[in-house]
């Protein structure tokens, strides 16, 4: 016994069809399909990139809107990116590769306080989501707090994103994941990250309850894709293969080193990020050590930091002082005079930079 065929067709109308057998078939490349009455046609079907249609006289529906996606929109339609069709479709030429868009940050100082009850809301995969930065710098950048209450198997799909840059910090618990080329799961504890290069296969598998991570991607808005043909795990794969420049970095906080940060008064663990990714991102984890901090400037684009435990004062040149404990997260422009005042002993800092080879001036 064999399956019955099933079609599927998106319906247009028309006033004449004869004024849209050409264009269908020679400007947009379609085929033919069927055409009636033979001897005053008003029905046709087309297919062609992915989608069949049916053209029909009269036919009391709008006019539409085609999207057709090709990586060579310069040779489509004679190089035309919009199009409207006899009948009144109207059709866009799109690259069909996504490209990583670039954003002019749009610098500002921004404190997000977990206390002020900013709202989550249900992502992906039913995923909790807080918005740490909500101007997301002219659209520069997103920074998540995200969390997973029930804990269990995540109804996640492989993927992947096309991003700039992408980090996966494990804030609190442990979540397990899969990635392209680098062998089997991959249990990420409390203080653990994850860079995402472009393009890198994933899928989160499970959680622990109670799971937080925070999640930073470049920029804010990002396209998404699921690949229902790639199969994780995959084995492992050349430890040093690049997606678009960027190498897979696992930091395993338990197997990390301190050394004193460029901020007087606390000591650094570097993740090893701005290596992995050739200096677009600098990634550290800042805990209180001896000295009192000094006031202190920056050069990068982008500076955001979230408080993991403890409690500060933030003081910057031109605002009121912030009292900041757990949960709360900051954005520092740059050269913007800032001090880290009255730091608890307990105090930890994730500490985000794009570009990670950026400088740090004591003042």
């Amino acid at each position: 016994m064999t399956d019955t065929p099933i079609l599927a067709e998106f319906v247009l109308p028309t006033d004449e069809l004869r004024d849209d057998l050409p264009f269908y078939t020679k400007t947009l490349g379609m085929r033919l399909e069927n055409i009636f009455p033979a001897d005053d046609p008003s029905v046709a079907s087309f297919s062609g990139h992915g989608i069949r249609l049916r053209i029909e006289k009269g036919a009391d529906v709008p006019a539409g809107h085609l999207r057709i996606l090709t990586d060579n929109v310069a040779g489509f339609a004679d190089g035309a990116q919009e199009l409207t069709a006899p009948n009144g479709t109207r059709i866009s030429i799109v690259p069909l590769t996504p490209q990583v868009e670039h954003i002019t940050t749009q610098h500002e100082f921004a404190v997000r306080r977990l206390a002020d009850e900013a709202p989550w809301v249900i992502g992906r995969a039913g995923m909790h989501y807080r918005d740490l930065i909500p101007s997301r710098l002219g659209g520069s950048i997103i920074a998540s707090h995200i969390r997973i209450p029930d804990g269990g198997p995540v109804p996640d799909m492989v993927h992947y994103h096309t991003v700039g840059f992408q980090l996966i910090y494990c804030y609190r618990g442990w979540v397990d994941v899969l990635y392209e080329d680098q062998g089997d799961m991959i249990r990420l504890h409390a203080g653990d990250c994850v860079t995402q290069p472009p393009g890198i296969r994933h899928r989160v598998v499970e959680a622990s309850p109670n799971i937080e991570v925070i999640e930073i991607g470049v920029p804010a808005e990002h396209v998404t894709t699921i690949d229902h043909d790639f199969t994780l795990p995959n084995g492992k794969g050349d430890p040093l293969r690049e997606w678009d420049g960027q190498t897979f970095v696992h930091h395993v906080a338990a197997k990390g080193t301190w050394q004193p940060a460029p901020i007087t008064g606390f000591d650094a663990q570097d993740t090893g990020i701005t290596a992995g990714t050739k200096g677009i991102a600098g990634i550290h984890v800042l805990r209180r050590g001896d000295g009192t901090p000094p006031a202190w400037t920056h050069n990068a684009d982008i500076h955001f930091t979230f408080v993991m435990q403890g409690t500060m004062t933030l003081h910057a040149l031109g605002q009121d002082d912030r009292t900041l404990e757990a949960g709360d997260g900051f954005v520092i422009p740059p050269d913007m005079t800032v001090q880290y005042l009255d730091p608890s002993s307990d105090l930890e800092l994730l500490q985000v930079a794009l570009r990670g080879d950026y400088e740090t001036t004591l003042v």
